[in-house]
């Protein structure tokens, strides 16, 4: 499945990385009229591969068979039961895999219209325009795990990090370090449910709730388990990502804040961390490529989660600036960046001596492209 949903994703992807949360119209498309005479799981996958080639939709075969297996309550179509290829469907399911289809004959990417998709292992609710995680970002979350394994091995005990993700869209990254990092608890109980007077929501849009909110609740949870704060300036995102957090039952070890970390404001006087570990996949396309993206990519996600600035560095200079003052000394910063970022970042951060940020280490992903940066503390 891994495997299969990379090839996927890249294919139907096109050139470039992620794009404007306008439909994209194609006024040659019309409604499909009524599959006479086509009945079988089979049928209908070879019936909308033919339709999606001739309209020039991207890995069309692909496209149809996730959306015939979804609404047959399979993730792929190799996974259904074989006696259910050639059954005859109902006229509800017959309808529906026609609704789907239609989307993606507006180049709706198949995340979107499924409203679902697995990264590290989980399934993610996906909704538009929040950005849609991809395959090479497992690689990332597995160099974090590396990380964290190789500090707790090096002190001889399980690491408990505290980690801040900016920019934490549907909450792909978080959650799966989560769910895979020690979660030791106190007394066996949940953080939450031990301060019987305190607010239920994770995610505030209020600056001075989640302040005094955190600072009562944050010290008695130190060293006690693995967490997380997600931020991001997006309330979609942080909608989507609470709505996972919950779904995954991850919600008593993650704060989910609305904020906007390019905001000097917004960090000011904040009850956290230090934190070991700051990861990211921030926007990083440069803008001038904006307009090369792929139709999914351009027309459904949300510009502002791809657009990286003329040298795609805003937001990575914004995260690599604040670092100092909130991570722990020797703690490490991680990104995912464009394949000609690992030069600049290094000739940016020799500019920065002030930063103490060092690069130690540039990680290739599956395509052989320098993707992912590793960036340390070494001062004060």
């Amino acid at each position: 499945m891994e495997l299969w949903g990379r090839m996927l994703w890249a294919l139907l992807s096109g050139p470039g990385r992620r794009g404007s949360t306008r439909g994209w119209a194609f006024s040659s498309w019309q409604p499909q009229p009524p599959l006479a005479g086509l009945s079988s799981a089979i049928e209908l996958v070879s019936h909308w591969t033919g339709v999606f080639e001739k309209r020039g939709i991207p890995e069309a075969r692909e496209s149809s068979e996730y959306i015939v297996a979804h609404v047959l309550g399979a993730k792929t179509f190799q996974s259904l039961r074989p006696a259910l290829w050639t059954q005859p469907l109902t006229s509800q399911q017959l309808q529906c895999i026609r609704e789907l289809s239609s989307r993606r004959l507006q180049r709706m990417p198949v995340q979107y219209i499924l409203g679902e998709w697995d990264f590290q292992g989980l399934s993610l609710r996906m909704v538009p325009p929040v950005f849609i995680p991809r395959p090479e970002t497992e690689e990332l979350v597995e160099w974090v795990l590396e990380e964290v394994a190789q500090r707790s091995h090096a002190v001889g005990s399980p690491g408990s990090p505290l980690i801040l993700e900016v920019g934490c869209g549907s909450g792909a990254i978080s959650l799966s370090l989560l769910s895979q990092l020690p979660q030791e608890r106190l007394r066996g109980s949940s953080w939450m449910r031990e301060d019987r007077a305190a607010p239920s929501p994770l995610w505030f849009t209020d600056s001075n709730a989640y302040h005094i909110y955190l600072a009562r609740l944050w010290p008695r949870r130190k060293g006690c388990w693995s967490r997380v704060i997600a931020v991001d300036k997006r309330e979609a995102a942080i909608s989507l990502t609470h709505e996972n957090a919950q779904r995954l039952r991850l919600q008593d070890r993650i704060w989910i804040i609305h904020l906007d970390m390019t905001s000097e404001r917004s960090w000011t006087h904040l009850p956290w961390g230090p934190m070991d570990l700051i990861v990211s996949n921030p926007p990083y396309v440069f803008h001038q490529d904006m307009e090369q993206l792929a139709p999914e990519i351009r027309s459904y996600e949300d510009p502002a989660a791809l657009d990286g600035g003329e040298e795609g560095m805003d937001i990575i200079t914004h995260i690599l600036a604040l670092a100092p003052r909130l991570l722990k000394d020797s703690g490490s910063i991680f990104l995912e960046v464009d394949p000609r970022h690992p030069e600049l970042v290094s000739s940016w951060l020799q500019s920065r001596p002030d930063l103490y940020l060092n690069l130690v280490a540039v990680r290739r992903d599956f395509c052989g492209r320098p993707r992912f940066l590793h960036i340390r503390r070494s001062g004060p």
